[in-house]
Order: structure tokens, then sequence, then C-alpha cells
């Protein structure tokens, strides 16, 4: 045994498959070296034998002697050398050659000459090649079609197998409640399939169609499947709130405590080093359209985090489990992206009180109280939720530790009101006549909501109108549309009925002018607006948005009284109408609320009086003091316009000539300086109409510059 054998034999499989690529790196480094290629030849027949054949038959290296003798034990190690026993080279394998035809090529190859193949010697370099097609058995077109069908079939079959299998494996989960591992879904994935049974009414067929307008984009591709947006964990995907601060306007007092919550958001470790904790829950109350979402939006904005928004519908659903798996998912997100905000919109949909609801709609309560304060706590998850109906909540969920703050967001007051129509007139075109104070002070009880609809409703009018700018009078008109209706223009009403509606409303406006403690006028018409045949409209001044005295409420009951006491004294108590019925269900609302809710009556005195527990003695007292109460307003009206009846005729010709007048223009009436044509388009006659009413002066016909147009 050589050197190189003994080395080999001595080392282990690896290590040997190691030293065999030194040993051919080397030699094809140096082709010309025959020593180096006959050391690679001796490992390699220890091991692959046909590798050295391979080797030395593809004549890129020199032959030697010892090379050669590697080749034939190569030949005897793989058995080759039995092709080259037939000497007359038909029998000899695939080289075709015989042995002494072997010798004489490894001779040559020794003697240092080509030891290469000419042609034609084997199958290897041929003289030439011919190319025959195969016979081919004549096909039978039944027995192909009848093929083809077996294979379509078979096909066809195994897919309805693996869909049949994949649908009741899906239908299982659902029902459970559950969701596999390999069906976790990501964005843009849907969480239930689209044949959910929740998706298909009772016949089986889709209970809304795939082409519903809301799973459309813009450019009209469908965004979704069929099924509902809400099958989609929109949970992992929070929103990023571009909203701030600065979009909120006129709840500066819930901005503020709302504050606080930023400051923990970016700060956590100002707080926490005196062993403070933020409130879990910020729960936001008022009326609708006073800017709840937009606050938290503005929260989140402001603070730079994750905004999770869900509504409270979103959480129920008709299978049981499905709304408590929601809330799972929702908080088991948002732990993920801490510290960030989880809003709850419209809360009352599933935080109501639990004795009103079935046992399967608890559970979804029951998870949000756990998630909120249970065992597990969520640091840095802040949930935020809005509501209209405080009242109808859980107590278990409002108490501290979960919703332990209550933020009040109410309807704003006259310098929220001022401060929300500057930023929603900012970027509008406005004529030099606007005056944003001035339409605050109109319009008391507007939500932010409104007052926005208020400003786009008076640009909308000015494009219709092909103005470009928006003037007061639109403001007005947009006012007056949203308060009161339409103005019906289209209404025919007889000259009569006119006459009856511009004396009720005179009454009206009369003893808003002449009594203590009333509310300003607006405006008067006797255009019909929505189902009313014409109004006075009022304008509050600021205090009364707090507080009313007893002097405002007893002059809010003489205004109401005065419509239904001008038509008896123009036309007779046998000629009132049944158009004084608003005017009455508002009166006695009024003396009621006096007499029961604010002590202001000396029969009943200083005591609150509720409907539940009231005495049928009481209520006897209530009905009586409150009957005494219009009665006496009735009279003091009477007396008032008995008096002012001059007045009262030349107002009602003032309204039929002109339809509307404001507060200055009612003024010029009464002192007689009041200058303005008439409106031409009337198909009555006024004169006519009016008849013998007194003395009064015939105003005098002069158009007046401040005049509003009448479109």
């Amino acid at each position: 045994m050589n050197r190189v054998d003994t080395v080999l034999t001595s080392l282990p499989m690896w290590a040997r498959q190691r030293q065999l690529q030194k040993l051919q790196a080397a030699y094809e480094a140096d082709p010309t070296s025959t020593d180096k290629f006959l050391a690679y030849l001796q490992a390699l027949n220890k091991s692959k034998p046909a590798e050295v054949i391979k080797q030395v038959d593809s004549h890129k290296f020199n032959a030697s002697p010892a090379v050669m003798v590697e080749y034939f034990r190569a030949l005897v190690a793989t058995d080759r050398i039995a092709e080259y026993a037939d000497e007359s080279g038909t029998g000899a394998g695939e080289s075709h050659r015989s042995l002494s035809q072997l010798m004489k090529d490894v001779q040559t190859r020794v003697d240092g000459e080509d030891g290469a193949e000419a042609p034609g010697q084997s199958i290897k370099r041929p003289l030439h090649i011919v190319l025959q097609e195969a016979q081919r058995k004549p096909s039978n077109f039944f027995v192909d079609l009848v093929r083809g069908l077996a294979w379509y079939l078979l096909t066809f079959l195994l897919l309805s197998v693996f869909f049949l299998l994949g649908s009741g494996l899906a239908r299982r989960y659902a029902g459970a409640g559950l969701r596999p591992a390999g069906m976790a879904s990501q964005i843009g994935t849907p969480a239930t399939p689209s044949f959910a049974p929740k998706e298909y009414n009772k016949i089986g067929t889709p209970a809304t169609p795939s082409f519903a307008p809301k799973e459309y984009n813009k450019i009209g591709m469908p965004a979704t499947p069929s099924f509902a947006p809400k099958e989609y964990n929109k949970e992992d995907i929070p929103e990023k709130s571009q909203k701030t601060f600065k979009d909120v306007r006129g709840c500066d007092e819930a901005k503020a405590e709302l504050e606080e919550i930023v400051e923990y958001l970016k700060h956590p470790e100002k707080f926490t080093r005196l062993g403070g904790k933020l409130p879990k829950g910020v729960l936001l109350t008022g009326p609708p359209g006073t800017g709840k979402t937009l606050l938290a939006k503005a929260v989140a904005g402001e603070a730079g985090v994750p905004f999770f928004f869900r509504a409270g519908s979103e959480f129920e659903e008709m299978f049981v489990g499905v709304g408590s798996r929601r809330v799972r998912s929702l908080f088991a997100a948002a732990k993920k992206k801490a510290p960030c905000i989880v809003f709850i919109d419209e809360i009352d949909a599933v935080g109501g009180s639990r004795k009103q609801w079935d046992n399967h709609s608890r559970k979804t309560l029951n998870q949000l109280l756990v998630e909120m304060d249970g065992f597990e706590e969520n640091q840095g998850v802040i949930v935020m939720a809005a509501t209209n109906l405080q009242e109808t909540l859980d107590p278990a969920l409002t108490r501290p530790g979960r919703f332990d703050r209550h933020v009040a967001v109410p309807l704003p007051d006259v310098r929220g009101r001022l401060d929300i129509l500057k930023y929603y007139l900012q970027n509008k075109p406005l004529a030099p006549d606007i005056d944003p104070e001035l339409i605050a002070r109109r319009t008391a009880g507007f939500s932010g909501a409104e007052l926005s609809n208020l400003v786009n409703e008076a640009a909308l009018i000015a494009a219709k109108n092909n103005k470009d700018t928006i003037t007061a009078y639109m403001v007005d008109e947009a006012r007056d549309k949203i308060m009161m209706g339409v103005e019906r223009k289209s209404m025919v009403l007889s000259p009569e009925s006119l006459k009856l509606t511009a004396y009720h409303e005179s009454g009206h406006a009369l003893v808003a002018l002449n009594t203590a403690g009333a509310k300003p006028i607006h405006k008067a018409t006797i255009m019909p607006r929505g189902h009313a045949l014409g109004m006075v409209t009022m304008t509050l001044d600021g205090d009364r948005e707090y507080k009313i005295t007893k002097q405002q409420l007893v002059a809010d009951i003489d205004v109401c009284m005065g419509g239904r006491v001008a038509e008896s004294i123009i036309f007779g108590e046998d000629q009132v109408t049944s158009g004084a019925s608003s005017d009455l269900q508002q009166a006695t609302r009024t003396a009621r609320g006096m007499v029961m809710q604010y002590g202001m009556s000396d029969e009943i005195g200083p005591v609150y009086v509720s409907g539940d527990n009231t005495s049928s003695e009481t209520e006897k007292k209530v009905d009586a003091e409150v009957g005494r109460m219009l009665r006496e307003a009735y009279a003091r009206v009477q007396e008032l316009l008995t008096v002012k009846e001059a007045d009262l005729h030349r107002l009602a010709r003032a309204l039929l000539e002109h339809e509307t007048l404001t507060l200055n223009e009612i003024k010029e009436v009464l002192a007689g300086t009041f200058q303005r044509t008439p409106i031409a388009s009337k198909t009555y006659d006024v004169e006519a109409l009016l008849g013998d009413v007194g003395e009064m002066p015939e105003p005098v016909h002069q158009q007046s510059p401040e005049a509003p147009p009448r479109s």
C-alpha cells in the first residue's frame, strides 16, 4: 500500500472528501502535471472508479504509464473490461472497440499522440446521423374523446371534494366563533369566508347584492368582495388621525380636559413618577353634532399614536360569541400597538344596562368590562367612547376604573358658535355685510354640525343664484330653511287665509315688542315654510342660554297668546282658527314647567313636582294653577292688543304688502316711516282685502336702498 492509500484509509469519510477536493483543485490548477493528475486518480480509484474512466477518456490531461495503470484498475473495478472481450468489435458495448484496439489507443496516448477517436470509429463520433420518424399507430376518435372526458370528470370530482372539505371546516370554525391558525387574518384578507352563514338570508341567497355601492371605490372597481366590510379585521389596521385640537372649536372646556390625556401619551413618566395613574377610560357625552368623535380624533392626532375606531353596533351580531370575539381581537391588537387610543362610537349600542338585555347579548358587554378592568391590565391603552344616552349605560361600565372620567360636550354657547362660524367661514367668499357675531346670536341652540350645515346651505344658495359672494341675506335664508323648512312658494292660499295669518303674526310681534322680558324679534313672515303658514322668529340673548327668569317665562307665555288674541279681536271669538294649537301647546308646556319644575307658583310653592310620584290631589292643583296662569296671560294680552289695535292693522297691512319684515322694518311700520315698494306679484288686492281698518297713515311707496332683495 503506497503513502496516498495509507493516508486516505486512515482518514474519516468527511476528511477523505475534503482531501479529494484538494487533489482535484491541485491538478486542475496545473493541467500539464502528470504527477498531480496521477495522485488524484489514485485517491479517486478508492471510492469512485467510474469517475477515473471518465477523466481519462476526456483527453484533457497528459497520460503516462502510471495513469493508464489506474485506468485499467478502474475498468476492472467497474467490470467495464468485459466490454472489450469481443474481438470482432460488434459486441464491444457502447464503444464498439476490441481489446486489441484499446491497447493500441493506450500505447498511442502514452507515446504522446492524440488518442481521440476518428469519425466513424465509435458511436460517440458517427460519420452521419439519420433521423427516422417512428411508426405511429392510427388514432381512434372515440377512444380519445372518452379519455378526454374521463380526465376532465376526474379533475372536477377532485376539485369538488376539496371545496366541500374546505367549506365544512370553515362552517365549523365560523359557527364556533373560532379561527384556525392557518386562517390568521392579514391586511386585506377576509377574517371569515364569503360563504359565512350570516351573509345569506333564509332562502339561501345573498342578503345584499355584490354590487352594493359601498363595496366600490372611486374608480368603479370593487373595493372589497360582496360581504360586509366588518368581516375584515380592521382592528388590526389602526388609523393615523390627521385631526388636531386646532380643528376643534366651540368646546374649550372639554378640549382642556383631554389635553391631559395627550400629555400622558406623550410623556407618561411625568405622571407615573409620583405613583399617579391616568383614567383608563374617557366617556364623551352630549347631544348629537357637538364634536365628540372629532375630539377623540384630535386627541389621537395630537399625541401621534395609533387610533382604533369601532362603532358600538359592529360588535353585535345574530351569532352567539361573535361580539365578544371582536372585543378580544380589538384589545389584543391595541396592546400590540400601545400606547394607543381605542374609540368606540355610540357605545350605548353595546354598553346598555344588562337588566334589559338577553343572555347572549350580555356576553359582549361582559367581555368589554373584563378588557377594560379585569385580571389583565391594559398598559398604555386608553379607551374613549361617545354616547348621546348616558343614562342607559350599565353602571359597571361607568364606574371608576373603567370609564372613570366623564367629559360633557354640550351645545356651544354664543362664543363657541362665533368660534365655529369663523372656522367654517374662513375660506368662503363673504360679502361685507356678513357679521359672524350677529349670526352666532341668531343661532342659539345650534350644534357645531348644524352651524357647518348653515354655512354650507348659504354657499349653495349663492351658487344657485350665480353669485360670487355669500351675503347676510343668504345666511338668513339658510337659517330659515334649516329651522322652518323650505319656503313653499307654490302653495296656493286664499286671500282670506293670508289676511288671518297676517293678523295672527302681527299679534305675536306686537306682544313681543311691548312686553318686558320677551325675546327680541328677528323677523315676521306670512310666507308658508314647512308645516307653518307664517311665523315670527326671535333671537336669544346670551344670558337666556343658561338661566331664565320668571319675567321671561311669563313673557314667553304672553307672546304665545298674541296670535290667538289678535284673531279674536279682529274676527270675533266665533271666527278663531286652529292655527294657534302649537302656540297653546308651547304656552302650556312653559306654564307647567314653572309650576312643577321651577317652583314659580304661589299655590304649589317652591316644590319640585315629579310626574311619577304625584298624588291625584297634587295633580289637580297643578292643572288648576296652569289653567289660571294661561287665563291671566290671555287677559293681559287682550288688554294690550285692544290698546294697540291701530298698530295691529298697520303691521298686518305691511305683511300683506311685503310678506316678510325684519325687526327694523317692523319698527319703521309702527312709526309710520317705512318706505319700500310693495311686492308686485301678489294675486290679491290689499285695499279690498282689508277694507276700512280705521285711521292709518298711507305708506309712501318708495324703494328703500337698505331693503334686502326678494327672490
